[in-house]
């Protein structure tokens, strides 16, 4: 039976790492013989696997409809594309066993592929509803489709065997500019979002700028439903200063959706930037392909690697 990495569907976990691969100095068979140890290791929940696409060039491959990120330019801002080869999103409870998961990942792939990125996030405020706070203090994740929604819009169906269950992963990581944040009033920081702080309602009176109507999903042709598992993050810089925002990632069942939102949020279309940008900024941003599970491995079989 095929069907997709659980973590996907699952709500974000307590604790994440996102670890980002490049490729190292190595042969096709060598690529090949790291993602087949890969393999064992990967269970879809507790890690989630998504392989970029000159991962796939390099095996001289291909995946129907994955391409890099493309670099997207606004009137007034820009969403940077910075590639990477694979992604593994580290999923737990406690902060020690991603790290100790993480240093054995890392031997296992090693020589061909080595870490060259890792974002900790987690989550903030989680509410009944399994939603987190954004650190704006703002619910994300409130539109989210559910249950066969979900996998309606996230998973890939009806297409062949290898890619059935598989999904399309959109990650970018956005630093908030706290400082230009707590300028704003009370009022402007809803008119931004589109919601209330207070109690989560959408504005009706919120301008054209705000995020909530620049990527509201059923106001595309056609609509575009992404699921997103986005999370916080925080680190500190070589100046001891704290750095912070959100882990964008959004699964669909191609990049088109997630393409179309990002494409209005910079104004591309009409020329109106989403007010997120007054305040926060991507650092990155990279595509990837989540294989499916069989019998409770990768389903690497377009790569031509068995299970």
């Amino acid at each position: 039976m095929t069907q997709a990495q659980a973590g996907i569907l699952a709500p974000v976990p307590a604790q994440a790492r996102y670890v980002f691969f490049s490729l190292g100095a190595c042969s096709p068979d060598e690529l090949r013989s790291a993602l087949s140890h890969l393999q064992a290791h990967v269970d879809g929940q507790n890690v989630v696997a998504g392989l970029g696409p000159q991962l796939v060039d390099h095996l001289r491959s291909r995946i129907p409809l994955l391409r890099e990120f493309p670099q997207l330019k606004g009137p007034q801002f820009e969403a940077p594309s910075t590639p990477a080869a694979l992604c593994l999103w580290l999923r737990g409870n406690e902060r020690g066993e991603l790290i100790a998961r993480t240093s054995e990942l890392s031997h296992l792939l090693a020589p061909a592929l080595q870490i060259n990125h890792v974002v900790d996030t987690f989550v903030h405020q989680r509410g009944q509803n399994d939603h987190g706070r954004d650190l704006t203090g703002y619910e994300d994740g409130t539109e989210n489709p559910e249950n066969g929604e979900a996998i309606a819009c996230a998973i890939t169906q009806g297409q062949s065997a290898g890619l059935d269950g598989s999904s399309f992963w959109a990650l970018q990581q956005w630093q908030h500019d706290f400082s230009a944040f707590s300028k704003l009033s009370s009022q402007a920081k809803d008119h931004a979002i589109g919601r209330r702080l207070s109690d989560n309602e959408e504005l009706d009176d919120a301008p054209e700028s705000a995020h909530v109507k620049r990527t509201a999903q059923e106001s595309f042709e056609p609509e575009a439903f992404v699921l997103r598992r986005s999370m916080p993050w925080w680190q500190v810089s070589p100046q001891s200063r704290d750095q912070s925002g959100l882990m964008f990632s959004a699964f669909g069942c191609s990049f088109d959706a997630f393409e179309a939102q990002m494409r209005r949020m910079l104004g591309m279309d009409d020329g109106i930037s989403d007010a997120l940008f007054g305040f926060s900024k991507p650092l990155t941003g990279s595509y990837f392909w989540c294989p499916p599970v069989k019998q409770g491995k990768l389903d690497l079989s377009l790569l031509h690697i068995p299970s």
